[in-house]
């Protein structure tokens, strides 16, 4: 895996809006928070659902969020990421 882009959240932040953009360029997104994970296909009737899980409590894009192809990731779960290294 070679990465394209790092962006730093602290100085860049994303917001609703701008997550929702990246959200519907992927096919899948995959979303981890503690011991769970969730599996959404971006569209307009999850775009509420997912925002809620994506942002954190200050309305910010939670982090790590990563791209891979088609698929996002946003959030932090171990199993979700050992699926991804594999």
């Amino acid at each position: 895996m070679q990465v394209a882009e790092i962006i730093d959240a602290r100085k860049n932040v994303i917001k609703a809006e701008g997550a929702w953009e990246l959200f519907q360029d992927a096919d899948t997104l995959h979303v981890g928070r503690g011991k769970k994970t969730a599996v959404y296909t971006p569209d307009s009737e999850s775009k509420e659902e997912i925002l809620k899980v994506s942002l954190g409590r200050t309305g910010n894009l939670r982090a790590p969020t990563l791209r891979v192809g088609k698929v996002m990731y946003v959030g932090y779960n171990d199993a979700m990421y050992g699926e991804l290294i594999g």
